[in-house]
């Protein structure tokens, strides 16, 4: 008995469950508005109006006249009907049930007129017009709503069309209630069909969206790591020559002091130490794949090698002057690694997008800086699809952004293409960490 009273509560729980469901899903009366249509914007929205104006012209002309309704009754059922299809551009759960509650009135005014002889073969209970609001109703309430509550409409309006032509039935009527239904199904299956093509788009969409921000965020992320690479082997230069000078520093004075030598052996032991601990992490950042023409282990370039990059360029088959004006003069490694790194990616770009094309590099000193431009004079001809990611341009922003400096790079009047980018000699002051009441 005790297993019987768990099923049957168990089964009860189910029934409730469902019940609720379904008092979810069709028992409101929540807005759910027709978005307008992405090529044709408010057409579909003026379609649908036009169309239940003409339902209730043509509902108004059969009712009165075929089925001899009283110009109330077929005012009634009519504009229940027509405004069951506007009303489900915007509310179409509610609009499911005024056109069922249309359509209901509609079959008892009929009835009496059938069963008393006054009409004969009219189509019952669903008019024709009724049919066709009908599908507008479920139509769009099929593209907007979960397919479950698609399937529920469409099973109540099975059940509502059983009950009134397979259980109550009437006399002398055509029956139009198996074809009703059989379009009624057809246009929820279309509708959700739509429904679920709309969302697959907006998904891919959306999907396509990220892929492309998370393709430039590692595009970013790899040059990062890149640039950290180069300015780690900077570094470890510089702490190399620290140890060396500290090492040969107590040589060059005659008699140095105790002190003095223990100082000095304390820092070269602090730039050994740092050194070592330095190259760990070079060999862990440090690419397994070097550029082409670069071993993993050489020294970072300078502007010094810019003209084999540029006699490099040359030999692919591009047009490259170069100019330098101001007093040339060393800079620091961090920049003149930024400056070569540019121009390099600079004439990268020209050789992948504007085959044909001239580039002209200039080196332009100042006491303040450098300042790089590379142009182009544009393709010659279409240039083939790139298998690159497309972010060459983020590596050198970071670059110049890195050094306090800037840089644009976009179409220029000449034709072609420009990249411009300034590179301060000096490091920008690093700015004081913020207190933890949030002033500076």
């Amino acid at each position: 008995m005790s297993r019987l009273n768990r099923v049957a509560n168990k089964g009860a729980e189910l029934v409730r469950r469902w019940l609720r469901v379904l008092r979810d899903d069709l028992l409101t009366v929540r807005a759910d508005p027709l978005p307008p249509s992405l090529w044709l914007r408010w057409v579909p929205h003026g379609f649908v109006c036009l169309a239940a104006f003409g339902i209730l012209l043509g509902d108004l002309n059969q009712l009165q006249g075929y089925g001899e309704l009283g110009q109330g009754h077929a005012v009634l059922v009519a504009a229940g009907q027509c405004g069951a299809a506007v009303l489900a551009l915007r509310r179409p759960v509610a609009a499911l049930w005024l056109s069922l509650t249309a359509t209901l009135a509609g079959a008892v005014l009929l009835s009496r007129m059938l069963m008393a002889g006054q009409i004969d073969g009219f189509p019952w209970p669903w008019t024709p017009w009724g049919i066709a609001a009908h599908l507008f109703v479920l139509l769009l309430l099929a593209l907007r709503v979960p397919t479950r509550v698609s399937v529920e409409a469409l099973a109540l309006t099975g059940l509502f069309t059983y009950v009134l032509q397979g259980l109550w039935g009437a006399w002398n009527y055509s029956g139009t209630g198996q074809m009703a239904v059989t379009l009624f199904a057809v246009a929820v299956v279309l509708g959700t069909a739509l429904r679920g093509r709309r969302e697959a788009r907006a998904e891919l969409g959306r999907q396509t969206t990220l892929t492309a921000e998370e393709r430039a965020r590692r595009t970013l992320l790899e040059e990062r790591s890149r640039i950290a690479r180069e300015l780690h082997d900077v570094v470890a230069h510089h702490m190399s020559v620290i140890s060396i000078q500290a090492q040969v520093a107590p040589h060059l004075v005659q008699d140095p002091p105790d002190e003095l030598k223990e100082n000095l052996a304390g820092i070269r032991q602090n730039a050994v130490e740092a050194l070592t601990e330095l190259r760990r992490v070079l060999d862990v950042l440090r690419s397994e794949h070097p550029a082409p023409g670069e071993r993993a282990d050489a020294p970072q370039p300078t502007l010094d090698r810019l003209g084999s990059l540029v006699e490099n360029t040359r030999a692919a088959g591009l047009t490259v002057t170069t100019a330098i004006s101001g007093q040339r003069r060393p800079l620091p490694p961090g920049v003149e690694l930024s400056a070569y790194r540019i121009v390099q990616e600079a004439l990268s770009n020209v050789l992948r997008h504007a085959p044909g094309a001239s580039a002209h590099v200039a080196l332009a000193y100042d006491p303040r800086g450098l300042r790089v431009e590379v142009v182009d004079t544009g393709p010659a001809r279409e240039a083939p699809p790139s298998s690159g990611a497309g972010h060459g341009l983020l590596g050198m922003r970071e670059r110049a952004v890195m050094l306090g400096g800037r840089l644009t790079a976009g179409p220029w009047s000449g034709g072609g293409y420009k990249v411009d980018a300034y590179l301060p000699a000096s490091a920008p002051p690093a700015s004081p960490p913020a207190s933890q009441d949030g002033t500076a």
